[in-house]
């Protein structure tokens, strides 16, 4: 039986890359600089957001883009604009919870970034029971041993786990720890093409799609 959900969150359990694009690109004009395009941001999307702006904006003064980021972010979450889930993905994760599943972040956002998804105020507080991320596990995706903090802390086998995830890496990262995968093509960053067959246990349109498929395994 699946004990555990282990879920990715930006653009598998929230869509984030569009918000992230509108975003970056409002720093950008902030600097007097041009936009970048879907199409740039897109081909860059996954990359540590320091190492994908020079790509995006050729030329861009990083340590003033840094500055300038935190403060543009904070007023994003705070006007609602940025990591907004939808209310049926929450209702997906109340599906697996009442089910008698613990669920569980995995995301290659750093302890900062995901520290206000972690408030006790949270919608996610009463569904998820803690998340890992760059500053709490040793390694990254899409190394398997990713895992190894979750699987530590838990006693969970890998067998008894799923994870949910939108990207190659994440499918790389679950086959090689042993851990079950299913593919969120809900983002449209990515097709089903884009992943190693051997890796994918099951692929879903949508997040809510996952209740049933995980239900069958």
């Amino acid at each position: 039986m699946i004990r555990a959900v282990i879920v990715d969150f930006d653009d598998t359990l929230c869509m984030t890359e569009a918000a992230s694009f509108d975003l970056e690109n409002e720093v950008l004009a902030q600097m007097g600089r041009p936009p970048m395009s879907r199409e740039v941001h897109l081909a860059t999307w996954g990359e540590k957001l320091l190492d994908a702006m020079p790509h995006r904006s050729p030329g861009l003064d990083l340590d003033r883009f840094a500055e300038l980021f935190p403060i543009l972010n904070q007023k994003y979450l705070a006007d609602g604009r940025l990591d907004v889930i939808p209310p049926e993905n929450l209702r997906a994760l109340d599906r697996l919870v009442l089910s008698g599943r613990t669920v569980t972040l995995l995301t290659s956002r750093t302890g900062p970034e995901v520290a206000h998804l972690l408030e006790p105020d949270h919608l996610l507080a009463s569904r998820v029971t803690g998340a890992y991320h760059q500053d709490n596990t040793r390694f990254h995706k899409p190394d398997p041993r990713v895992f190894d903090e979750l699987l530590a802390e838990t006693g969970l086998r890998p067998e008894q786990c799923v994870y949910v995830g939108d990207s190659p890496g994440d499918a790389v990262a679950a086959g090689g720890a042993g851990i079950r995968f299913v593919a969120c093509l809900q983002s449209g960053v990515r097709r089903l093409d884009d992943f190693d067959p051997r890796h994918v246990t099951a692929t879903v349109d949508t997040f809510p799609e996952i209740v049933p498929v995980i239900e069958s395994l």
